[in-house]
C-alpha cells in the first residue's frame, strides 16, 4: 500500500497487542486510524470521542504510538483493550505511520483522525452515509472547530505559486470561489482540492489503488498529495460542513515549533517536485529563501523593540532554524526527531 519511501524506513516488525482477530469476525465497516507520538492525554480524548460516536454499523480502532516517550504505551493498552494497538522504537513519520495501520485494518472505509481531534457524536455516522450515497467521492472531511466553537479552516488548495507565495487569507476573503475557507463557510457539500488531514474519510479500496499515503512526506501535506492523487484517479474530495469536528490546531507539534516548521518547508519543496511544473519549482526554491532572509531582517532590525515579547522571540527563532537549515543543504537530520 506504500508509495515512497523516503527517510521513513520501518522497523522489521511492529508489535501490537489488542482484541485478537479472528477469520470469523465480522469486518467493520469503517477502521478508524490515529496516530500519535506524545500525545498521551489528547489521545484519551479522541478515543474517547470515538467511543462516544452514535454509528449504526461496526467500527476498529487501529492506533500508532511513534515512538512516544510519555507513557503512552504504558497506558493507552491498557485503557482500550479493544484496539488494535501499534508501536514503533522510532518516530517514522505520519504517512509511514498509517501506512502501517491500514495494512492491518478490514474496514470498507479509512478514517485518518487527529490525535488532537475530537468527534461531536453524529460526525461519523455522516461522513460515512454521505460516502456510501456518493461513490464518487473518494475523500471527505469535516468542518474543524476551534475549542471556543470558532470556525478553523477545514479545505485546503493544491499548493501553488500563489498560495506559498501570497496571503492565503486574503485570498481565501476575496476569491474564495477559487480559494474557498472559513471566511465563507460552505452551505452543504463542495467539491474541493484537498481537506485538512485532522478527520480524513476514504475508500480502502481507493488508498489500496494510490498505494496510501507517499511516505516521502514526513509531517505535513501527506493528505493533500493523497487528494491529489485521488482526484487524478477520477475520484472528488468533498468538504462536508454538517460534520463537525473540535481540532487543537496545532497542539501535536506544539512542543517543537521550529521542527515542526522545518517539516512544513521540506513537505512543501517536495510537493512541488512531485505536482509542479519545472519553472514554478526554480521560482519556489528562489524566492522563498529570499523572502525568508527580508523577514528575519525586518525581525533584527525591530529586536530592540520586542525582545521582551516571548511571541516576537519564538518567531524569530523558528525563523533563524529555517535560514540555518537552508543553508545546510536542507538536510533530513534537522526538524522534527526521527529517533
Amino acid at each position: 500500500m506504500k508509495n515512497g519511501t523516503a527517510g521513513c524506513q520501518a522497523p522489521a516488525t511492529i508489535p501490537s497487542t489488542g482484541s485478537p482477530r479472528s477469520g470469523s469476525e465480522k469486518n467493520p465497516l469503517v477502521s478508524i486510524i490515529l496516530v500519535a507520538r506524545n500525545t498521551r492525554d489528547l489521545l484519551h480524548e479522541a478515543i474517547r470521542s470515538v467511543g462516544a460516536s452514535r454509528v449504526s454499523f461496526e467500527t476498529e480502532l487501529v492506533l500508532v504510538d511513534n515512538g512516544s516517550t510519555d507513557g503512552t504505551a504504558e497506558e493507552i493498552p491498557h485503557a482500550f483493550p479493544k484496539a488494535l494497538y501499534l508501536r514503533s522504537s522510532r518516530n517514522l513519520g505520519f504517512a509511514a505511520a498509517v501506512d502501517r495501520a491500514a495494512e492491518r485494518s478490514r474496514g470498507k472505509y479509512l478514517l485518518l483522525l487527529n490525535s488532537d481531534a475530537r468527534l461531536e457524536p453524529d460526525a461519523l455516522e455522516r461522513a460515512v452515509r454521505w460516502m456510501e450515497a456518493n461513490p464518487q467521492c473518494g475523500v471527505a472531511g469535516a468542518q474543524l472547530r476551534n475549542e471556543d466553537g470558532s470556525l478553523q479552516n477545514s479545505i485546503a488548495n493544491f499548493p501553488s505559486l500563489w498560495t506559498e507565495l501570497g496571503n492565503k487569507a486574503l485570498l481565501r476573503r476575496f476569491f474564495s470561489s477559487r480559494f474557498p475557507g472559513k471566511e465563507r463557510p460552505a452551505a452543504g457539500p463542495t467539491v474541493v482540492d484537498s481537506v485538512i488531514g485532522a478527520f480524513f474519510l476514504t475508500r480502502a479500496d481507493l488508498w489500496q489503488r494510490l498505494r496510501g499515503m507517499d511516505e516521502g512526506f514526513f509531517f505535513f501535506l501527506e493528505e493533500t498529495d493523497f487528494c491529489y492523487r485521488a482526484r487524478q484517479a477520477g475520484f472528488f474530495v468533498y468538504h462536508l460542513p454538517d460534520v463537525q469536528v473540535w481540532h487543537g490546531k496545532g497542539r501535536s507539534a506544539a512542543a517543537s515549533p521550529a521542527g515542526a516548521r522545518i517539516e512544513y518547508w521540506r513537505s512543501r519543496y517536495r510537493y512541488f517536485a512531485l505536482h509542479a511544473p519545472r519553472s514554478h519549482q526554480i521560482c519556489l526554491r528562489i524566492v522563498l529563501p529570499l523572502r525568508l532572509v527580508a523577514e528575519l531582517a525586518g525581525d533584527l532590525l525591530l529586536f530592540p523593540f520586542r525582545r521582551g515579547r516571548p511571541r516576537f522571540r519564538e518567531r524569530l527563532r523558528v525563523r533563524w532554524s529555517l535560514l540555518l537549515w537552508h543553508l545546510a543543504g536542507r538536510p533530513e537530520r534537522m526538524g522534527l526527531p526521527r529517533d
